[in-house]
């Protein structure tokens, strides 16, 4: 079972935010973030340019024949 936990990394120790959950040894999977890393943003995409490409039968509304059974 995996288990997150955050913490931080300073001074060649790491100093975790909450108690881990296990109290016996355990192998442990550490993650560097690097926080000077500025995230990727995506342009929003305008409004409108999907505009009639989706189309809608004319019997949408009306009931389907083989559900009949059922109603």
């Amino acid at each position: 079972m995996l288990r997150t936990i955050e913490g931080i990394y300073e001074n060649g120790k790491v100093i975790f935010k909450e108690t881990p959950p296990l109290q016996k040894r355990a192998k442990v999977l550490i993650t560097f973030i690097d926080e000077s890393e500025r995230p990727i943003l995506e342009k929003k995409r305008p409004l409108g340019t999907m505009k009639g490409t989706i189309k809608m039968s004319d019997d949408f509304n009306d009931p389907i024949d083989d559900l009949k059974d059922y109603m």
